[in-house]
């Protein structure tokens, strides 16, 4: 694409270059100086430890014939001056690919918990509706039938609008994506046009970046502008979801919820471990629905997904065949086997919220005692170790403390953080680091009636060690410890 036209996508932009190389075709886009590219545009991007200005020179070795940065930095190549690089790096990165996302609905999901269930909902709701549905999200991009590896809940620009244009381009007709805090912050969404966006839930999390709520809360709003979003379905029982309603002046709002007034709520009939049936009333439309998923917090997802599909046109046949039909997402609230007469589950609850609510959903069905297995990633946010060693400590009858995802920290002392909490309610808990052998402990300490929650890491495939991301599965290694001791799992 020539250099003009990825211009013309930033209205700010400033060009420091001849007229005749106004026309220089670009092939590719690129934030690493170090990778070698054909007539490529390079974008300084200033992080937190460095600026990508300073690294403008090595990018023209290594094949940049243009750069994008916000001040000029006096080299060889044509320069675009812009006020925020990031955002022309979404700009510009939709541009490239021929503005993907105006081809197809959008629907944008965010929130602390429930972004990937909601999607997944919202996504047998529409391929009900006879629709071809993508999804990019935690677990992955998907569509047509694949599923590709993706390191993030929302791929960076260049990744994402070519992901985009490779839907369109296999016939994609919606797309339901997470929206990260992380990608509102990195401007990570710029140059995609929503259709509708879900608000979820605003719970503790990611303060280690944050660092307050509020900062965390007002990114989060970010999705909810009026010139990002056209239709907004937002949890009408949380301050946060009322406070976007307020500020969207009269704009397409949606409400849903259990416990105030709303366009959308449910009445729950019947709940069990292995699902819960309920009535939906969205827009006085009525809706039968047998959820193969345990817990209130999915009758929210399920909430927030049929009210946006009935705001986008779907009709109610579709919104209720594809409610029933769901099966239980990778990882969330996910039953997994039954063992000594005992159920295993496995979710992804890694904050104080989401740890909460899943026992809160577990505890009604437990005939003997519910077990919570579960640690807390490394180099995150600290504050929330105690919180969640509380949490479990007052929901949970006995515990197993071990590690997550530790990164660059030493398991005992991210485990050191929990106790602080736990020990304040109960001294019923065990510490085994390694989580494997603490699987194992699990299902040998496991009696008849009792309820056992794997919590943290859900459906991750990997576990991450000293900056080495380790083959890893809480489903896969269950399943695994059962076969060699000599049982096969229901």
């Amino acid at each position: 694409m020539r250099l003009s036209k990825l211009m013309a996508a930033v209205k700010d932009g400033r060009a420091h270059y001849k007229n005749e190389e106004w026309e220089r075709e670009i092939a590719t886009l690129s934030v690493d100086s170090r990778e070698k590219m054909e007539n490529g545009l390079f974008f300084c991007l200033k992080g937190e430890n460095a600026d990508g200005g300073l690294f403008a020179e090595q990018s023209v070795k290594n094949g940049a014939v243009a750069v994008v940065a916000e001040e000029e930095l006096g080299i060889s190549v044509p320069q675009i001056v812009v006020k925020d690089v990031r955002e022309a790096l979404g700009l510009m990165s939709s541009a490239f690919y021929g503005e993907p996302s105006a081809r197809m609905k959008v629907v944008g999901i965010t929130g602390t918990n429930g972004k990937t269930t909601t999607s997944y909902m919202l996504a047998s709701i529409l391929q009900k509706a006879g629709k071809n549905v993508g999804v990019i999200g935690t677990l992955g991009i998907s569509y047509n039938g694949q599923t590709y590896p993706s390191d993030l809940t929302t791929p960076d620009p260049v990744e994402l609008q070519r992901t985009l244009a490779k839907m369109s381009l296999h016939g994609v007709e919606y797309v339901v994506m997470e929206v990260s805090a992380h990608a509102l912050h990195y401007r990570k969404i710029a140059g995609i046009s929503f259709s509708a966006c879900i608000f979820t839930n605003l719970s503790q999390d990611h303060l280690d970046f944050f660092t307050t709520m509020t900062a965390y809360k007002n990114v989060k709003k970010q999705l909810f502008s009026n010139e990002l979003c056209p239709i907004a379905v937002v949890n009408g029982d949380e301050e946060t979801g009322r406070e976007i309603a307020k500020e969207r002046e009269g704009k397409h709002t949606q409400f849903y919820g259990l416990n105030t007034p709303a366009d959308a709520f449910a009445v729950v009939t019947d709940e069990g471990l292995n699902g819960t049936k309920c009535l939906l009333n969205v827009d006085d439309k009525l809706f039968r629905i047998s959820l193969s998923m345990a817990g209130r917090h999915n009758v929210y997802n399920a909430l927030a997904a049929a009210s946006c599909a009935l705001a986008l046109g779907v009709s109610p046949f579709a919104i209720e065949a594809g409610l029933n039909e769901i099966k239980s997402v990778n990882g969330r609230l996910e039953w997994v086997a039954k063992w000594q007469d005992a159920h295993i589950f496995v979710d992804f609850a890694h904050t104080p919220d989401g740890l909460e609510k899943s026992l809160e959903a577990l505890r009604p069905h437990c005939k003997g005692r519910l077990i919570c297995l579960f640690g807390c990633g490394g180099n995150r946010d600290k504050t929330k170790r105690p919180i969640m060693g509380e949490i479990a400590a007052k929901k949970a009858d006995f515990c197993i403390l071990t590690s997550d995802n530790p990164r660059y920290e030493d398991p005992l002392d991210v485990i050191v953080g929990i106790e602080k909490g736990y020990r304040k309610f109960s001294a019923c808990y065990v510490v085994v680091p390694d989580r494997k052998k603490a699987l194992e402990y699990a299902l040998d300490v496991l009696q008849k009636g009792d309820v056992l929650l794997v919590a943290g890491k859900g459906g991750e495939t990997t576990q991450e060690i000293m900056g080495i991301k380790y083959p890893f599965n809480d489903h896969d290694n269950i399943k695994e410890l059962m076969a060699r001791k000599g049982k096969n799992p229901l």
